[in-house]
């Protein structure tokens, strides 16, 4: 990987925030949420994470410009990193606890079909 862009996030602060939801784990969840970010706008998100060079300003383009986002700050933590939306629609970033992202991108499906 000689370039990676990880636009919003602090790679620092997500490896703390990794250590301790690590330390903190009972084992009982698969998947932890990391940051939220209160909001399930378009615009919002685009704005909050930095992402100005997406290439099509629609939630089919977020998605994908999330999608490698996950998998460029994956490889850099060396975890499993993935985009979501909470159950109130708004963004967050979750770590898979077994490494395996499952079956998340589904919620994200569905609020894009709604959305469209």
């Amino acid at each position: 990987m000689l370039e990676a862009k990880i636009y919003g996030l602090c790679l620092e602060r997500l490896k703390y925030q990794i250590k301790n939801t690590r330390q903190r784990s009972t084992g009982d969840k698969d998947i932890i949420l990391l940051e939220c970010y209160n909001t399930g706008d378009l615009d919002d998100i685009i704005d909050i994470l930095e992402l100005y060079d997406i290439e099509e300003r629609t939630f089919e383009g977020l998605r994908e410009k999330l999608e490698d986002l996950s998998y460029t700050v994956s490889a850099l933590t060396r975890e499993t990193l993935f985009f979501d939306l909470t159950q109130e629609g708004h963004l967050g970033l979750y770590l898979s606890m077994n490494g395996a992202p499952g079956n998340h991108a589904e919620m994200f499906s569905v609020a894009l079909d709604e959305a469209s």
